[in-house]
């Protein structure tokens, strides 16, 4: 691991604006430590507040997907997008919320290999699809996720994780920012 967390200036976590300086002693709390995508985006206390309260909605948000699912989603794509810190962190993640230590390496490497449900193939055929062609998306797509019992509400969803980790891939990617030390071997 590098001591560097990004090519951008991180704020000491005392110079934070105090409700970003609280988010992340909870997230410290809750998980023992500091992710570095926190510290990082914390340079730009709206943007940090916006990315975050945008990825809430999307990963926390009630309905008819998993929480494991959701991650899966992360995972797979940002394996297609070359983004280790996400594949790292949300890998972890991914593990400890599908309560399996293979999942989020099988899905990384081939989601299609994985054993993973038709449901879950196609959601990940779909989320791949907007997060590396988006312009092909048609009505097939949309039908195929509705045969899969996906509502309009689950295909918005699956789309918005995937297009809003396409745009967290290549921030962490410009920025340099690694993953942390810790999430490797969480959920293992």
């Amino acid at each position: 691991m590098q001591d560097q967390i990004s090519r951008h200036t991180v704020p000491a976590l005392e110079d934070m604006p105090e409700d970003i300086r609280a988010r992340i002693e909870a997230v410290q709390e809750k998980a023992g430590f500091i992710p570095n995508i926190f510290l990082a985006l914390a340079h730009r206390p709206d943007e940090f507040r916006a990315f975050f309260a945008y990825h809430d909605a999307l990963m926390e948000r009630p309905g008819n997907l998993t929480v494991a699912e959701r991650e899966m989603i992360v995972v797979a794509t940002s394996a297609a997008n070359e983004c280790q810190y996400c594949v790292i962190a949300h890998g972890a993640i991914l593990r400890i919320r599908a309560k399996n230590p293979l999942i989020a390496d099988q899905v990384a490497v081939n989601y299609r290999k994985a054993p993973i449900t038709p449901r879950q193939r196609a959601m990940l055929d779909f989320a791949m699809k907007v997060a590396l062609r988006a312009q092909e998306v048609e009505e097939s797509d949309y039908e195929e996720l509705r045969a899969h019992g996906f509502s309009e509400d689950d295909i918005w969803d699956i789309g918005a994780i995937a297009a809003f980790f396409a745009l967290s891939n290549r921030l962490v990617n410009m920025a340099a920012i690694p993953p942390n030390a810790e999430f490797y071997a969480m959920g293992r």
